[in-house]
């Protein structure tokens, strides 16, 4: 897994098709306001080893996330909590070693920030981790005088042209409010210097977009330059090596399109999405760097493009095992792409420098088995390192070779015991059809064939996500409690697509058959026990969960579902009618199928429709308030379950989203889940050590 940082990377630019829609499944929190109550958080260091370690730890927010340096090397700024459920921006001084902050007033969060130059910084607000409220710029040097530039939540930045990084001022931003008036831009590039006044707009839970245009009309003089959006709907944009617009993603009828930006005027590339995933701007104008088009048994290659007309270039990594899924990484200087990490059994980093490859050495000698990883670096070569492995979380290192010093940054959670956490093996499993997938399995002390485990299989949302060994605190906390743990990374998921057909992409019921075909391969190991095996999962892996006690009855003792989607012909229907004018529902359609025409395949995809078949208990959770996957989906399947006299238990928290962001709801969710398991599979726990007598 990646660690709670965000390295120094190329944006991303998978197929939008996916992320389009199937952001809708991607099992990530939306926390909103919280009524449970709130837990001290002061505490940092590991419990003793003899009680219990709290659910607490092992879901809270890191103490650490995304530290970048400056280019210059003499600052280091991270998002931080402070042993807190609250975000705050912290700005380390490396000569010095001296520590500045700077907070979100009341009930605001800073999630997000970008040094402009060496001395400016841009930061993002949040109300209650859910409500963007605007970005802020400041400097280093005079903290109390940041001032807003956007106020109005609708933005993504971009990037900071390098023509402009001395100053420290510009920025290429994308409007994406989608609100499509006659003043509405694609793109502007705002300038972050002037403080014009004013105060956040705290825009409420209702959509006032008067407010927002009024706000709109307030920042008018930040903007410098704008651009014009291209013709469709507007699906992204991104930059070239110096962080200059280049790029546009557009979407029609279902089928997206890539633009590039030629004197002022968007031209439409000869690149065919449906093919290729782009994964960011290449070294030299109007290149690309692409995962290029699936060849008969090989891994899909990383390589250049000629956007203008949609050539292939040199390969850059092309892994024996894995379609390439991951990020670029560029020079600090020159901008040219260096390096790339990607996803094997965990993070792999690809170095095409000799210097780069040398440092990437160096440091990795220092930190023997963990994933070690370059996050960021300043124009003399000093790093931020992050270190993790299975049992121990990211933890944070500033490097220089030259000076032969290595220092401590922080750990990302230092209450973590590596000592007290398990082992995540991989397993490696043969599907039905005859393909070798893999999937982590996370033993509690004590396992053997003489004392199996029982087992919680925990497939995980996406569906075009994966998982990755590392440190999971899920994997980990059902661990403590006396479980085995399986994480099937099933077909869909990303680095595996090149062993199947393109449509196996969307084939669920091949999904649930490779998570079955992975339980069946662990329990012939003797280390479960086959009468005591649960599934449950969120977001898609929820629906995996339903779909495993509908399908396959004899195997599943229980299962848990967590804001799931289970009728694919009602989510067809909402899609359709949404502000996107049938966009998403045309690209599902081309995917799915149209369910008025095929509603024999809709009802098989579907196990809300087939609940008469489940013979074992079912926890059902979902936030009441969830904008990504409709409450009205575990609603449903709990009146399903009445009408079919199966035992269920529900847990459906107002003010939440999709999954439990505020902490105390979470726990709440896993004691729950944790009770209800204890009910039907009875797990043994191995005890804590005794205390050590006191002298």
């Amino acid at each position: 897994m990646l660690p709670p940082a965000t390295p120094r990377r190329e944006p991303v630019h998978p197929s939008p098709m996916k992320s389009a829609f199937f952001s809708v499944l991607l099992a990530a929190a939306v926390p909103l306001a919280s009524a449970a109550p709130k837990i001290d958080l002061s505490r940092i260091e590991p419990v003793p080893a003899n009680e219990e370690i709290p659910i607490a730890d092992f879901f809270r927010p890191a103490l650490l996330q995304n530290p970048q340096v400056n280019d210059a090397g003499t600052h280091i700024a991270a998002v931080v909590t402070a042993g807190k459920d609250k975000h705050e921006l912290m700005i380390y001084d490396v000569e010095k070693k001296t520590l500045q902050f700077i907070g979100g007033v009341g009930d605001m969060d800073i999630y997000s920030f970008s040094w402009l130059n060496d001395r400016r910084l841009a930061y993002w607000l949040a109300r209650d981790k859910l409500y963007g409220l605007g970005m802020m710029a400041v400097d280093i040097d005079h903290l109390r005088d940041s001032h807003p530039v956007v106020q109005y939540w609708a933005t993504h930045m971009l990037g900071v042209p390098e023509r402009n990084r001395q100053r420290g001022a510009p920025l290429v931003w994308a409007s994406l409010d989608g609100l499509n008036d006659s003043r509405d831009r694609g793109v502007v590039e705002l300038d972050t210097s002037l403080n014009l006044g004013g105060i956040v707009n705290l825009r409420g839970a209702g959509t006032d977009y008067t407010s927002v245009l009024e706000v709109r009309e307030n920042n008018d003089r930040h903007v410098l330059k704008t651009y014009p959006a291209p013709a469709g709907m507007s699906a992204g944009y991104f930059t070239d090596r110096n962080d200059e617009l280049a790029f546009a993603y557009t979407g029609e009828n279902g089928v997206f399109a890539l633009h590039r930006l030629e004197g002022g005027v968007w031209q439409k590339c000869p690149v065919d999405l449906d093919k290729v995933d782009i994964i960011g701007a290449g070294n030299e104008p109007g290149q690309l760097v692409v995962l290029a088009p699936q060849e008969p048994g090989k891994p899909r290659a990383l390589r250049f493009m000629n956007s203008a007309t949609g050539e292939l270039g040199q390969v850059l990594v092309q892994d024996s095992g894995y379609d390439f899924e991951g990020w670029l990484y560029r020079d600090r200087t020159t901008h040219e792409i260096v390096g790339a990490m990607y996803n094997r059994t965990g993070i792999h980093s690809v170095w095409f420098s000799d210097s780069y490859r040398d440092v990437q050495k160096a440091v990795s000698a220092l930190f023997p088995n963990q994933i070690v990883l370059i996050v960021d670096n300043d124009k003399k070569g000093r790093c931020v390192v992050a270190t993790w492995s299975d049992r121990e979380p990211a933890v944070f290192h500033w490097v220089d070779l030259e000076q032969h010093s290595v220092g401590l940054i922080k750990k990302s959670k230092p209450w973590i015991d590596p000592a007290r956490m398990q082992p995540m093996n991989v397993l490696k499993f043969k599907t039905r059809d005859g393909h070798q997938l893999e999937a982590f399995v996370t033993l509690p002390a004590g396992t053997s064939k003489k004392h199996p485990a029982p087992l919680l299989v925990l497939p995980h949302g996406g569906p075009w996500v994966r998982d990755d060994w590392g440190f999971d605190g899920e994997a980990q906390f059902f661990a403590s409690r006396g479980y085995a743990v399986i994480q099937p990374n099933y077909r869909g998921s990303p680095g595996y697509g090149w062993m199947f057909p393109a449509e196996d992409e969307w084939a669920f019921r091949k999904m649930h058959d490779d998570v079955t075909d992975a339980t069946k391969t662990l329990l012939a190991t003797g280390l479960i026990d086959r009468g005591r095996v649960a599934i449950g999962g969120s977001s898609f892996g929820a629906y995996l969960s339903l779909s495993g006690v509908v399908n396959e009855p004899d195997l599943y003792r229980c299962a848990v579902a967590i804001a799931g989607v289970y009728d694919w012909e009602q989510v067809m229907k909402d899609e359709k009618y949404t502000q996107y004018e049938n966009h998403h529902y045309a690209y599902m359609r081309r995917q799915l199928g149209d369910p008025a025409k095929e509603k024999e395949k809709f009802d098989a995809i579907s196990p809300v429709r087939h609940c008469e078949k489940i013979r074992v208990p079912v926890f059902v959770a979902h936030g009441k308030d969830d904008p990504v996957a409709s409450v009205t989906e575990s609603k449903r399947l709990i009146s399903e379950l009445e009408k079919h006299n199966v035992p269920h238990e529900s847990l459906f928290v107002s003010g939440e989203g999709h999954g439990m962001g505020h902490l105390e709801n979470e726990v709440e969710l896993y004691s729950r889940v944790e009770a209800f398991l204890t009910k039907y599979l009875a797990p043994t726990k191995v005890a804590p050590p005794p205390a050590a007598a006191k002298p």
